[in-house]
């Protein structure tokens, strides 16, 4: 045990009262990156648990969910639905949002910048055509679906920015799982997304516990500490040649014209797809992780209206003062008023 670690003994509560929430980082909490416990199946314990309860949740919420989407997302792990919206209603609502200058934040990573927009209430009521989707019944039933949970998404205009920047790879470029339990991320795509423009793509049915998957599960635990640095920190990187040994094939790509959705469980392998060529995309983005040991569907304080509203805009100030105070750092910085086309 380090003197880091013996100087920090007094919070050992903490440490273990965040084994029944969502923390997952193995280096930053000394029980979740124990080498002695996940050899003896602490990880895989909660990668279990986690599982199991989000599959009695989605049983719950999938009368809502029209048949054909809930068994492509039970076979694969996301669901792809072209010309989501009436083409009339989506050109109006494509119009306003890329057509104005918002206030934005940024953040870069290698060669990728990504830019939103919070979709607070202000911007909600302003565009009748954003409002009308966010509270559709399709939209609300299988994002609730796949998240396991009736809770309020964050929503952002997001604006995926690539080769305009200097900088190393991007890391979103390697496959990855975003933490140990089901969590969803949606895309509703403004912009059309070519094969050559760094599309998303998903594992094929990497969202499902197999045998060879807990297997997987279990040795990178044991030996997280000589992995990278987003693995210690809880997203575990996967190779492309590891794929095969898992029982999966290789991604998906999700080169899709505007107005396809893509709901995915974060749970899977995905990655930002490889480019050949600087580009700009455009989408309304959507992200749900909740405290995955609840049992239950219903709503979180954080999702009665008055506040599911406006966390998106909430969420930058809060971190904000918490970065100034020296507690939390702030990667998200100001980019001004900007149309998200921008580059």
């Amino acid at each position: 045990m380090g003197e880091r670690t013996l100087l920090s003994w007094w919070r050992a509560p903490l440490w273990l009262l965040a084994l029944a929430t969502g923390a997952k980082s193995f280096v930053d909490n000394p029980i979740i990156g124990s080498r002695l416990l996940n050899r003896r199946g602490l990880h895989v314990a909660r990668v279990r648990l986690a599982h199991g309860l989000a599959a009695s949740r989605r049983r719950r919420l999938a009368s809502a969910v029209p048949d054909e989407w809930r068994e492509r997302f039970e076979r694969d792990g996301f669901v792809e639905v072209r010309d989501f919206l009436p083409a009339d209603v989506f050109m109006r609502l494509q119009s306003a949002l890329l057509d104005q200058p918002f206030e934005s934040r940024q953040q870069q990573q290698g060669d990728t910048i990504t830019r939103r927009v919070p979709i607070g209430p202000e911007l909600r009521n302003s565009i009748p055509e954003l409002k009308a989707l966010l509270t559709d019944k399709r939209w609300k039933s299988l994002l609730a679906f796949v998240a396991s949970s009736r809770a309020e998404p964050l929503y952002y205009v997001q604006t995926i920015s690539t080769g305009h920047a200097n900088g190393l790879p991007d890391p979103q470029l390697d496959l990855h799982t975003d933490t140990f339990h089901p969590s969803l991320k949606a895309w509703l795509f403004l912009t059309d997304v070519t094969d050559d423009e760094g599309p998303l793509t998903y594992v094929a049915g990497s969202h499902r516990l197999t045998p060879e998957r807990l297997a997987w599960e279990q040795s990178r635990s044991v030996t997280i500490h000589e992995a990278d640095r987003l693995s210690q920190r809880g997203s575990l990187r996967v190779t492309r040649e590891e794929l095969p040994g898992l029982g999966l094939p290789q991604p998906t790509r999700f080169a899709v014209p505007a107005n396809t959705l893509v709901v995915i469980d974060t749970s899977g392998f995905h990655a930002r797809g490889t480019s050949s060529r600087p580009h700009v995309r455009v989408e309304i983005w959507a992200y749900v992780r909740r405290t995955p040991f609840l049992p239950w569907t219903g709503v979180d304080l954080l999702s009665w209206k008055p506040v599911a509203s406006r966390r998106a805009t909430w969420l930058p100030r809060i971190v904000d003062r918490l970065d100034r105070l020296g507690i939390m750092k702030q990667h998200w910085q100001p980019a001004g008023k900007r149309r998200p086309v921008d580059q």
